[in-house]
């Protein structure tokens, strides 16, 4: 069984491949780190590209401090164990906020309290234990403001690594940008794009160009919940089966590029998938596989 975390490098190593430069320009400097699960590359055009890598990956690291499911003391991961998390940071409510206007878009599919139902099943638990995690379900279960962040019920958890690398190629990109830069690529295991004409290509599918834009990927079997291959890591909340292999969107911003494309899996149909992007300014379908 892979893990979420095998599922992110893959996720950013195939599904796009990616130039280290604009087309008749001299090529950006490369510099490399890892968080959240992925393998992080920045291509920098920057006479103080180095020192501009240094500010982006501590802020990559500080972000991994809130939204990890992978260190025990992340913001995320005491909101799990506890129920509750007074005073969050603004970046999380930033990011629920987001999670909040997918969910509504998606019909409800879009669901980051389905955390129970993928720890479940990556345990191999049977019906009664699937049954239980099922129960755990519901983002109407959710309140956030600056006070706290609750979950209803006992033993109710968010994953927001739905959104995350998104949201941390955001995060980034406005650092970078704040800093002078005005060529460059985020590459988090979603992409932005800063300043025009980044050519990319989608594995098996189409070639673009990104320009100041940014393009997320979801794939139903980038990772699987059991020994037999099966079981994706995309969950419906209603418990129907995931209609989509895999698709693309990107958008003017990476985290809705990315909740998009991981609800995108989960929509029942063409049309239902362009009425969720049709409330999303800019977000663009770039590639569907069924």
């Amino acid at each position: 069984m892979q893990t979420r975390r095998r599922f992110l490098t893959i996720c950013a190593a195939l599904p796009v491949a990616l130039a280290s430069g604009r087309a008749g320009a001299e090529p950006a400097s490369i510099y490399r780190g890892q968080a959240m699960g992925a393998a992080i590359t920045l291509h920098l055009r920057h006479p103080e590209g180095a020192r501009l890598a240094d500010l982006a990956l501590a802020e990559i690291a500080r972000l991994e401090r809130i939204f990890s499911l992978y260190q025990a003391d992340s913001a995320l991961m005491r909101l799990n164990a506890s129920g509750r998390l007074d005073t969050p940071p603004p970046e999380m409510l930033d990011l629920l906020s987001l999670c909040h206007a997918v969910h509504h878009a998606s019909g409800g599919r879009f669901d980051p309290t389905v955390q129970p139902l993928w720890a479940a099943l990556a345990q191999g638990e049977v019906t009664d234990g699937i049954a239980r995690a099922r129960a755990l379900i519901g983002w109407e279960g959710v309140r956030f403001d600056r006070a706290a962040v609750t979950l209803a019920r006992p033993g109710m958890a968010l994953t927001l690594n739905g959104v995350a690398q998104g949201y941390v190629a955001d995060r980034v990109a406005a650092l970078l940008r704040a800093g002078g830069l005005k060529v460059g690529l985020i590459d988090t295991g979603e992409i932005s794009a800063i300043g025009q004409d980044w050519p990319v290509r989608i594995s098996g599918g189409p070639r673009l160009r990104l320009s100041d834009r940014a393009l997320a990927t979801s794939g139903l079997f980038g990772t699987v919940l059991d020994a037999g291959g099966r079981q994706g890591h995309i969950l419906s909340p209603f418990g129907d089966a995931v209609p989509w292999q895999r698709v693309s969107i990107s958008a003017p911003r990476a985290a809705v590029a990315d909740g998009l494309s991981t609800a995108a899996c989960l929509m029942p149909d063409r049309a239902a998938l362009g009425a969720m992007l049709a409330q999303f300014p800019g977000a663009r379908l770039e590639d569907l596989r069924g």
